[in-house]
């Protein structure tokens, strides 16, 4: 059919439309939905891949799939001749946040939750991670809520309490019969844990710690399951202690009795609608004086005694508050890994829907072409593809260092963590905007969930540390461990640094494409970087205190080298995950494939990342050759997109219906079933 005749019947079908109601429209016989399957090979085995990204309890994880699609909790919907589960976000505030504790009584009902708090050992952890990952998977609300309850609540008495406190809460917590949440953020106090307001002080009389807000910027506020849920709480408060202020200090206090009912001497108040996350009930929290037991103090760090005595084996006052921050790495953690799951969802999703839709022809005569053959659209998705595969092994490294952890691994899990948690909430929102974007007008569609996530997924920036802060902790943790090494004058051993013992790698003045796409290359790249910025950041702190100024100051007013070094630490222990990864399979495509997203991983960053030009890292020529590549690579991943993506194993009830025939969901038809 030559164009012309192509045309003439579309404008046809415009103008003779039939009568709607004897003729119901038929799909347009000049489009037509394919499966990508039918079209798109797969040259490597996608559930060997799905072993390495998901890492652990495969079983597990599709057990919870199943359950979740078995009940009409979950919001089955049907939509092209499929079945997709997703929550409903037309309900109003109040419904979602309903739903959330319906859907929480469901998967309790069923076990899901069994040895969350209870049970000890890698396996148990390993086996909460994957479930929690799942029900993030749905939803975000659901995970949110999960994790206040069981991450921070029942993570701190696990942490910070000793044997009482765990005999009398954790099981409680573990079935519900208690809520727990976790008050820290404050109106006034944020990240600054140090300045918050709250005061507890000790009646020695009564043997009762007596906490209270003192003035309106030391209400608790954001605190999740607080509006309507919750009936304990973990208060972070100065303890004060016959007049002297000990620091920061944990306290478990009850706000609402079993019927529900607010405690006397509390007082709460929602936070309201947010841009996402409505399925969780944040509320604001002022105590007015209530008593609690002395026993209520969480006493592993710290304790006092009946009379009144404050007792720590730790006395430096900067200790004992790393102390109590220690074992808060969990939510870290748990937030860095659920951002590359949305990242996955995201990408399946507009990869898929690339895969189908089509736009413009370029021949005359020819048909419109697939918008992933287009390099443009394949430089927007597949370079955050590649990020992603990266971040997935960077975060399976960061769960088992995380749950084999020992005293002597916290420095390192802290710093990782925060690294990892800042640059993974950026990318996932970077991608989320992009995959919206490349889906259309489709991408705003709420039941298309990409455009909607960022929404959901906003606040991952900002909760459990403001990544901006968390990269100046990195930077200020590579700090002490240069000037530790150097006053010790011994050999780096610490936080992946040991390549600094090295002699400093030299870039080749001309890159080819087979040096590109070297690892060895790639790492020693990033190397220069890291230590280059290490070098430079210290010094420019130095240069500081030599003028007069404090060394915390010195270090804020080089917030530029802070934020260049932090990223630098993160993109280079990134790499070595995906190294590591790759090494350890045997030779095949499955390896093959691999060597092509981590030379996109790595050339990606080269490309993006204005320090290897700003610092001479890289020439000019360098940086133009870098590009080519970076096109170059996209086409060679072109043939193993559907198949990276399908390597995620998010079942297809679990992306959306533009991902499968986004004719049939929006015939005329869908619209009659509805």
């Amino acid at each position: 059919m030559d164009r012309v005749t192509w045309r003439t019947r579309v404008l046809s079908n415009h103008l003779n439309q039939p009568s709607w109601s004897s003729n119901p429209l038929s799909p347009n016989p000049c489009l037509g939905f394919s499966p990508p399957e039918l079209s798109e090979p797969f040259e490597f085995d996608t559930k060997e891949m799905r072993k390495l990204l998901d890492a652990h309890n495969l079983e597990d994880r599709d057990w919870l799939f199943g359950l979740m699609k078995q009940s009409k909790l979950f919001n089955p919907r049907e939509a092209g001749g499929r079945v997709f589960i997703a929550p409903d976000y037309n309900q109003s505030m109040e419904q979602q946040r309903q739903m959330t504790m319906k859907r929480i009584a469901y998967l309790l009902d069923r076990g899901v939750f069994k040895g969350w708090l209870t049970d000890k050992g890698v396996d148990a952890e390993l086996r909460k991670f994957a479930f929690f990952e799942v029900i993030g998977i749905f939803d975000h609300s659901l995970a949110v809520k999960l994790g206040v309850h069981f991450f921070l609540w029942g993570g701190a008495i696990q942490f910070f309490g000793t044997k009482r406190h765990h005999d009398k809460w954790l099981s409680d917590t573990e079935n519900y019969t208690i809520k727990g949440c976790f008050a820290m953020s404050e109106l006034g106090h944020g990240s600054n844990v140090r300045g918050i307001e709250t005061v507890t002080t000790y009646d020695s009389s009564s043997g009762e710690f007596v906490i209270n807000t003192p003035c309106e910027s030391a209400q608790k506020y954001w605190i999740g399951g607080a509006a309507n849920h919750a009936t304990h709480t973990i208060v972070f408060s100065q303890l004060s202690i016959s007049g002297n202020n000990q620091g920061v200090h944990a306290l478990i206090a009850q706000i609402r009795d079993e019927n529900g009912n607010v405690c006397p001497g509390v007082r709460i108040a929602d936070c309201g609608h947010k841009i996402g996350l409505n399925g969780v009930d944040n509320g604001r929290i002022w105590f007015d004086n209530i008593r609690i037991p002395r026993e209520n103090l969480l006493n592993s760090v710290a304790d006092v005694s009946p009379d009144g005595k404050y007792l720590s084996a730790i006395k430096d006052p900067d200790q004992r508050f790393a102390a109590f921050m220690a074992p808060l790495t969990s939510g870290r953690v748990t937030i860095a890994v659920s951002s590359i799951y949305s990242s996955q969802i995201s990408l399946a999703i507009a990869i898929r829907y690339s895969l189908t839709r089509r736009a413009f022809s370029v021949t005359p005569n020819g048909p419109e072409v697939l918008l992933l053959d287009y390099p443009s659209h394949q430089q927007r998705l597949l370079p955050l593809l590649a990020k992603t595969y990266a971040m997935t092994f960077a975060s399976n490294y960061l769960k088992m260092i995380y749950v084999k952890r020992t005293p002597e691994s916290s420095k390192t899990i802290h710093v990782v963590s925060s690294a990892f948690k800042a640059i993974h909430t950026w990318h996932n929102m970077r991608t989320l905007q992009e995959c919206r974007e490349a889906c259309g007008g489709q991408g705003i569609k709420t039941e298309n969930r990409v455009g909607h996530f960022k929404g959901e997924f906003d606040v991952q920036s900002t909760f459990e540390g403001d990544n901006n802060v968390l990269m100046q902790q990195v930077s200020k943790a590579l700090l002490a461990e240069y000037i530790a090494t150097q006053k010790r004058g011994k050999p780096f051993k610490a936080l992946g640094l040991e390549h600094m013992n090295k002699p400093c790698p030299v870039i080749p003045s001309q890159l080819t494409s087979s040096t590109l796409q070297c690892s060895q290359f790639q790492m020693d790249a990033f190397c220069l970087r890291e230590r280059d910025l290490l070098n430079r950041f210290a010094m420019e702190v130095s240069q500081r205190q030599k003028q007069g100024e404090s060394k915390e100051y010195s270090i804020i007013l080089s917030y530029q080298l802070a934020g260049d070094l932090g990223r630098a630490f993160a993109d280079r222990s990134i790499l070595q995950t995906f190294i590591d990864a790759e090494a350890a399979l045997p030779a095949g495509s499955l390896k093959n494939v691999l060597a092509l997203l981590r030379s996109m991983y790595a050339l990606i960053c080269l490309e993006e990342d204005a320090a290897f030009l700003r610092y001479g890292y890289l020439s000019t020529d360098n940086v133009a050759a870098v590009r080519k590549e970076v096109s170059r690579l996209c086409g060679e991943l072109r043939p193993h997109a559907l198949a990276l993506v399908s390597s995620f194993g998010i079942p297809d009830a679990f992306l959306s219906p533009i991902a499968f025939n986004w004719i049939d969901s929006n015939s005329w038809s869908s619209v009659e079933q509805h």
